[in-house]
């Protein structure tokens, strides 16, 4: 790049504040336009901005497991499927073989086309669906047998509105699955207005600034995240680890449950990290496996975990990790019809943890300890008929199980490794309004954290019924 289009840092910090700041505004409009209890009140959804060329660029507060691989993969199923674009396209995806987590984030793309018709940004909103037609009223199916049993409608990057108008028949065909269509539809808003929201700034700011300007800062802030990742890597001891986590056994696994090995390898010299999880077993009969895109994170978000924390997590930062894979693996690139209904959590914990893990054998403050894994009965999904109508949300009550680590005590509302605290915990009071259920009570428990320098977070009880007379 010549001299005269380098970016000095102040001009590098302004412009990265301002694309996060449009991932912000999404979120902001999503959290406050959402329908059901898993957007408004939990906050389980994730707004990026990619480049064209399919690079993650900014992702404000976001859930790692939603961002840090699968955006990127989403990006270029668009592409692919749809080579022309136009300014007020859009474009739902939720398939777990082209780059999404699981059936139950719907995801809305929209391509950010300037005035010349040149696809230059895309946006990216996801959020987690209440109900996604499943054929049980949870969108976690863990004992699917495959993506039939499992009953998902699957949008692979299908365009749902064309010159700002929608494709009312992909409206309807979801309308007539779901078992709360007018909670769906005020959900599909939100996120489709949260996207919306991404694209007219990001239009205003390619006004503003310039379109190759915004080119050239992308990149430079790609180069200037990659520099500061190989000095941390470079700072790192040479070293290679294998850890183990195993998942408690479940219709379609082993008597002796799922043991996930994650074999973690820095190479200071090459400035590189790699994960190996090619040696895990095939994918199971059931909704445990991952799909590619939380194959991908997951390994990832025990990395950040693990080191300078100021590393921006983009494309420049992923250039220095590489991921291990194979086809047909628990943990690895599904091939269809593998039901990847639960592939956000349990097993992807299985994976984050036993990497920070690793990388803490590595040397005396590097790493942190296991965060407790996911789903607890207080985060279950809830559904039934309540005063003539139909319900479907899932509920986070209660729970903790942060980790250790070599500089604090555990991070007492994480929930799990793969959200980052980035969900809230439930009003008991909303929820209560909101379903026919009454808790009891909602504590931490005494003297349960994990012993160490720094200990792990206390444990959690909650205990609550159906409600009989409301």
């Amino acid at each position: 790049m010549s001299d005269t289009n380098k970016m000095d840092g102040s001009t590098l910090a302004v412009l990265t504040a301002r694309f996060e700041g449009i991932a912000r505004k999404m979120a902001n409009t999503l959290h406050r336009t959402g329908r059901s209890g898993i957007l408004t009140i939990a906050r389980d959804f994730s707004c990026v901005v990619l480049t064209a060329k399919h690079e993650l660029l900014a992702t404000a507060e976001s859930l790692p497991n939603h961002v840090l691989r699968g955006p990127d993969i989403m990006s270029r199923t668009m592409t692919d499927n749809h080579p022309v674009l136009k300014r007020g396209d859009a474009f739902l995806h939720n398939s777990p073989y082209h780059g999404c987590t699981h059936p139950a984030d719907h995801s809305i793309l929209i391509p950010i086309i300037d005035e010349e018709g040149v696809h230059r940004f895309t946006v990216l909103a996801k959020a987690h669906q209440a109900d996604c037609g499943n054929s049980l009223p949870t969108t976690y199916m863990g004992a699917a047998l495959d993506v039939y049993n499992e009953g998902a409608l699957i949008f692979p990057a299908v365009k749902v509105q064309d010159n700002y108008q929608h494709v009312m028949d992909i409206i309807r065909m979801c309308q007539m699955r779901i078992r709360v269509p007018d909670q769906w539809w005020g959900d599909y808003l939100a996120t489709l207005g949260a996207a919306r929201v991404g694209e007219r700034e990001i239009l205003a700011l390619g006004r503003e600034i310039g379109w190759d300007r915004l080119e050239d800062y992308s990149q430079q802030w790609f180069d200037y995240s990659e520099k500061r990742m190989i000095e941390v890597i470079r700072a790192l001891p040479k070293g290679r680890v294998t850890r183990t986590s195993t998942h408690d056994a479940f219709p379609g696994t082993p008597a002796e449950g799922v043991t996930i090995k994650a074999t973690v390898e820095v190479k200071p010299d090459e400035a590189m990290i790699e994960v190996d999880m090619t040696d895990n077993p095939d994918s199971m009969p059931n909704g445990l496996n991952l799909s590619e895109a939380c194959s991908l994170s997951a390994p990832m978000i025990g990395i950040f975990n693990s080191i300078d924390h100021t590393v921006p997590k983009n494309e420049g930062s992923f250039r220095r990790i590489k991921i291990h894979l194979r086809d047909g693996c628990v943990v690895g690139r599904p091939r269809h019809p593998t039901s990847c209904s639960v592939a956000t959590t349990n097993i992807a914990d299985r994976v984050a943890n036993p990497v920070q893990a690793a990388l803490a054998e590595l040397a005396d403050g590097l790493g942190q300890a296991e965060t407790g894994a996911l789903i607890p009965p207080s985060c279950g999904v809830v559904s039934g008929v309540h005063d003539g109508k139909p319900f479907v949300n899932e509920v986070y009550l209660g729970c903790t199980g942060g980790a250790g680590t070599p500089w604090t005590d555990g991070w007492l509302t994480i929930l799990h490794v793969g959200n980052a605290g980035m969900c809230y915990q439930d009003s008991i009071e909303i929820d209560e309004l909101r379903h026919p259920i009454f808790v009891h009570e909602r504590r931490l428990i005494a003297d349960s954290e994990g012993a160490g320098r720094f200990r792990g977070a206390l444990g959690a009880i909650r205990n609550s019924r159906r409600s009989i007379a409301r």
